[in-house]
């Protein structure tokens, strides 16, 4: 484990990474860029860094287009993945997206058209 202070807010934060195990943002989508004039991001700024990235990416790609697998991650992360709302999880479209299809349940930020599929 390292102590590090966040390339964008200055707020320390601990690195997990070592050879034993993956860092804690390890389990973001891999869609930030590798910046090597810059460190590390808390994982406040993490978060909103890579919301920005995957809003900036689903509005370039519609829904349909497959989401490339190394952006996927296996781990929910809220504000990613999902938010909470008077105690439901409220799925966002990069969760729909990575699903690959429409439920039909017509879902608050579901990118497709919320086609029924029942009917």
């Amino acid at each position: 484990m390292v102590d590090k202070a966040c390339s964008a807010c200055g707020t320390g934060f601990r690195c997990d990474n070592d050879s034993t195990q993956a860092c804690w943002c390890s389990h973001f989508p891999a869609i930030m860029p590798l910046d090597e004039n810059k460190d590390c991001r808390c994982p406040a700024c993490l978060k909103v860094a890579v919301k920005e990235k995957i809003d900036d990416f689903l509005q370039q790609h519609p829904a349909e287009t497959a989401i490339p697998e190394q952006y996927k991650n296996k781990q929910l992360i809220e504000f990613i993945d999902y938010y909470v709302e008077n105690g439901n999880w409220v799925f966002t479209a990069w969760f729909h997206c990575k699903r690959g299809s429409c439920c039909g349940n017509g879902c608050r930020h579901c990118p497709y058209d919320h086609v029924n599929v029942s009917q």
